[in-house]
């Protein structure tokens, strides 16, 4: 299990099932926010707010319309916007968003805390174990590291190979933060996936073609609940 940053900033987060934002079967985002809502209502404790490609107008008008209905449905979910770092500290706390996660080529960590205070909530990309190394430099700014791809997927291509079951307690144990598997993980991963001690899994395209996105939710939430050994301790 992680040893947890101590100086880092102080949010207890649920991040058992993490849903990402993605288009729908159709290629449309429209049913973006009721899914968010249902995914929310059913214990999702983060939603990211994803859609490539799309104008920064565009994302911006989607991510005050998934955070509304997200702090309706569950005031108690939190909402990071993709990659944006302006986009989050625009919305920032007016319109229920809650920080912002970055990728490797987004702006620094450290910077991105300067902009956002210190009760925003910071995500980082990683997925290799060098990768996961140098995030431990940021743990002090971030809150927790997205690592994948679990298997391949079309959602998003990152060029590293796909970690399986057994790429992830390595990673686990050498990062200073929660981990949280993301990579066309479905439902019935998440129990194996909380055993290899990450705090929770990322999912976009199995909720956006749910048929019942809470269900979903509540599911994940259950595995993780029901594996004593995942990495979801809060941190304080």
């Amino acid at each position: 299990m992680s040893v947890f940053a101590t100086g880092a900033p102080a949010h207890t987060l649920d991040l058992r099932c993490y849903f990402v934002t993605g288009a729908g079967a159709d290629g449309s985002i429209a049913s973006v926010p009721a899914i968010a809502a249902q995914a929310a209502a059913g214990g999702a404790g983060i939603i990211q707010v994803r859609s490539k490609p799309i104008s920064v107008r565009d994302l911006t008008a989607l991510a005050i319309e998934v955070a509304a209905a997200v702090h309706e449905a569950n005031p108690a979910t939190r909402v990071v916007i993709d990659d944006r770092v302006d986009v989050a500290a625009a919305l920032m706390p007016d319109h229920h968003i809650h920080g912002v996660h970055i990728g490797q080529d987004d702006l620094d960590p450290r910077l991105t805390r300067q902009v956002l205070g210190p009760d925003a909530i910071i995500g980082l990309t990683t997925g290799t174990l060098e990768l996961v190394r140098a995030a431990n430099e940021y743990a002090d700014v971030i809150d927790y590291i997205g690592a994948g791809p679990f298997r391949p997927t079309p959602t998003k291509t990152s060029g590293r190979t796909p970690l399986g079951l057994d790429g992830y307690p390595p990673l686990v144990a050498a990062s200073a933060v929660p981990v949280v598997a993301i990579g066309d993980v479905q439902q019935d991963d998440a129990a194996a996936l909380a055993a290899t001690g990450v705090a929770g899994v990322a999912i976009v395209r199995a909720f956006m073609n749910s048929a019942d996105p809470a269900a979903l939710a509540a599911a994940v939430v259950r595995s993780f609940d029901s594996t004593p050994n995942h990495g979801a301790t809060p941190r304080s």
